[in-house]
């Protein structure tokens, strides 16, 4: 499956941080009962690789499940033998170089246009902008002078009002995480994590 293309596709990657694996499993299902099927489960979860080999189990491959927040190079081999779709990096850590050598898809966290120049260098498949929140859509529309054909993720404080505008303004894709998980990941109601999922899916196709 073209990662990059059903990035485009679907415009919305799910950023799952939970207190443990069930409780992330638990907001994996009701997301893709709720139509958001790219999802991140962050290593800042306990037991987030043992999610991740939860999920791939009971979901078809048409459910793109990936590793957040790899640091380290033992990560991304905990995350590959898990069965990790792609992964998910703050920034060039060992963890993005290991990724790649593993020839495991990589969406690298950066900034500014040396880090995003960087991440694509190092062999990343699309830069994660994070925080995108600090410049805005704006800044979006900025790097595309000097970086045109750059496949680009807004993360970081994006909710489902502003999301059209960072879409508009060029990101292939819109990660998100406490704007669409809420309390879910730590106890709180699965039915209004659907209901915020409704409205990003909503903000998506207006867009």
């Amino acid at each position: 499956m073209d990662l990059l293309a059903e990035l485009r596709r679907r415009k919305v990657l799910a950023i799952i941080r939970a207190d443990g694996p069930d409780r992330a499993l638990d907001c994996i299902r009701t997301l893709v009962g709720a139509g958001i099927t790219t999802l991140e489960v962050s290593l800042t979860t306990p037991g987030g690789a043992e999610a991740i080999a939860k999920a791939r189990t009971e979901f078809d491959p048409s459910v793109l499940i990936g590793a957040g927040t790899v640091v380290t190079a033992a990560q991304a081999d905990e995350v590959a033998a898990a069965r990790a779709g792609f992964v998910v990096t703050p920034g060039i850590t060992r963890g993005a170089h290991r990724s790649v050598e593993l020839g495991l898809p990589l969406l690298c966290g950066a900034l500014t246009p040396t880090e995003i120049i960087a991440a694509l260098d190092l062999g990343a498949l699309a830069v994660k902008i994070f925080p995108a929140k600090v410049y805005g859509p704006s800044y979006f529309r900025e790097l595309r002078g000097p970086l045109p054909g750059a496949p680009l993720i807004a993360v970081g404080g994006v909710d489902a009002a502003i999301t059209p505008e960072y879409l508009a303004a060029g990101a292939l894709a819109v990660g998100v995480g406490s704007p669409l998980l809420g309390d879910a990941g730590t106890g709180g109601s699965q039915q209004q994590l659907a209901t915020r999922a409704t409205d990003f899916l909503k903000a998506v196709a207006d867009a």
